[in-house]
């Protein structure tokens, strides 16, 4: 999760870079009570703003504290894991969404707020216009329980239509 946080917003590269750098201050591996014990400057240095070094440590205090336990999280349903990981501040619903599809490996993720999948949508089916979230949700239902795939061929998708 602490790699969702560093990654929000930014490319892919420059969050592996970013969270390498992390990790290096960390000591190796990024725990809890490692992140909890660096300075804000510490993590400011690695290339994190000030919201996310909050973020991430208000992760670490939510794991160090029992508040969410993610070596777990894939015991709980969907619902309730999105519901947790929202909880952390900072951390919105596309981020908890990318967290089960990539983390848990949950099949049935479709997050219907993500602008690739609504144009990926609006290219294979030639519309007009960009589907709305609730038009790219209603479009998805034939695709459970599977709209984990279904969003990983539309994210390919656009990689290959340019």
């Amino acid at each position: 999760m602490a790699l969702h946080i560093v990654g929000q917003q930014i490319s892919i590269a420059a969050a592996l870079t970013i969270f390498a750098r992390v990790t290096t201050t960390a000591g190796g591996t990024v725990t809890p009570k490692r992140i909890l014990a660096l300075a804000d400057d510490d993590l400011r240095a690695c290339g994190l703003s000030r919201a996310k070094v909050a973020y991430l440590r208000d992760l670490a205090k939510r794991q160090d504290d029992g508040t969410i336990d993610l070596e777990h999280m894939d015991a709980l349903d969907n619902a309730t894991a999105l519901s947790d990981l929202t909880a952390i501040h900072g951390v919105g619903l596309w981020s908890a969404q990318m967290f089960l599809i990539h983390q848990l490996e949950r099949p049935d993720i479709l997050p219907a707020d993500d602008i690739g999948i609504r144009r990926a949508i609006q290219n294979a089916w030639h519309l007009t216009d960009t589907p709305s979230i609730e038009e790219t949700r209603q479009r998805a239902t034939a695709w459970a329980p599977y709209r984990t795939y279904a969003s990983a061929l539309l994210w390919a998708s656009l990689r290959t239509s340019s």
